[in-house]
């Protein structure tokens, strides 16, 4: 950056703050950095579970290996990586964070569904990653993880609830 430029910036900061706008502009820098800070999380738990894609399915799979994963452990598993504790089951995870509406799900979201054998339309039996654009990161039957539209098909019957982690 050259020294104009710089000149430019501190006669417009000192402006603003002369102004007052010196804190909306503090603020408003910090809530643009918390933003982005959990976006980028979200978004690096995203890529990390694409790795996965093909790994089977097992139901029950154990939580130390990555050879097979059922739906929360692969959460936990991708989760953990950055920091995010999450418990064992999806009817565990289902109660962590805080609630969010389906039309506020953000990436990084996670998103419940009674679907399969063990479904009755009220119980989670199923959990997934929201990853933005109506699409979710999960893995079931015989895909393993994949890539599904929450917003057509077996994923829109069957949704349940969501929940922020991040």
């Amino acid at each position: 950056m050259n020294m104009h430029k710089i000149i430019k910036k501190v006669i417009i900061a000192g402006v603003a703050t002369t102004i007052g706008f010196g804190t909306f502009a503090i603020e408003a820098t910090n809530t643009v950095q918390a933003a982005t800070a959990t976006t980028t999380v979200a978004q690096k738990v995203i890529n990390y579970g694409e790795k996965y894609m093909g790994t089977p399915y097992k139901f029950g799979a154990s939580t130390s290996t990555t050879r097979n994963f059922d739906c929360s452990s692969f959460m936990k598993h991708i989760f953990k990586k950055y920091g995010v504790d999450l418990p064992r089951t999806s009817v565990e995870q289902s109660k962590v964070g805080r609630a969010v509406s389906k039309s506020n799900l953000k990436k990084g979201d996670l998103v419940f569904f009674s679907s399969g054998s063990r479904a009755t339309g009220r119980n989670i039996t199923h959990v997934a990653v929201y990853m933005g654009g109506g699409k979710i990161l999960h893995t079931y039957g015989e895909p393993g993880v994949t890539i599904s539209d929450l917003n057509s098909g077996n994923w829109k019957r069957t949704y349940i609830k969501a929940r922020r982690v991040l």
